[in-house]
């Protein structure tokens, strides 16, 4: 199956998903999240705001708040994405695609050494990695090499094996539930 068809049959499964399967997965999720080396050991968590299906991270995020670490969240710039420092997770609109992302431009993040949530389509078992298609994550991960990386995902997206070209940058580890 190639990427466009894989990306195709995921989101298709993910559709099919009712609010409570999306809610309890997460909570599961949020519990393999915060028990984690990566989590443990980060000061600061570059995440994600969830858009339609994905894992609902916004309490994972908010518990990290609580637990005394930073938080930061994409924006996207054109064909840039940077992350931004976020206190207040209701401080958010619709941005690229439709995705929630910070209204203020600033600040923006600086820890190299952050904890990076990366959203995708579909992972295996080596931490490959099938995005949504814009490269955002592995061109950021190319320019700052040095952070950590977490997927979070739902049993159906690991898949035995993915087929990756060159610029894919392999996820350290991946937790599904």
């Amino acid at each position: 199956m190639d990427k466009k068809e894989l990306r195709r049959t995921i989101r298709e499964r993910k559709r099919a998903m009712t609010e409570e399967e999306i809610v309890s997965r997460s909570e599961k999720l949020g519990v393999l999240f915060a028990q984690s080396e990566a989590y443990k050991n980060a000061r600061t968590i570059y995440g994600y705001l969830p858009y339609n299906q994905e894992v609902r991270t916004v309490p994972m995020l908010e518990q990290a708040l609580r637990d005394a670490k930073r938080v930061a969240v994409p924006k996207v710039y054109g064909d840039e994405m940077k992350f931004l420092y976020l206190d207040d997770l209701s401080k958010v609109s619709k941005g690229y695609a439709g995705i929630p992302e910070p209204i203020a431009d600033g600040p923006v993040a600086n820890d190299t050494t952050a904890l990076v949530l990366m959203p995708g389509l579909a992972f295996d078992p080596a931490g490959h990695r099938i995005g949504y298609g814009g490269g955002f994550y592995d061109k950021f991960l190319a320019a700052e090499p040095n952070h950590p990386t977490l997927a979070l995902c739902y049993e159906f997206q690991m898949l035995p094996k993915l087929e990756t070209e060159e610029h894919d940058i392999p996820v350290d580890t991946v937790l599904w539930a």
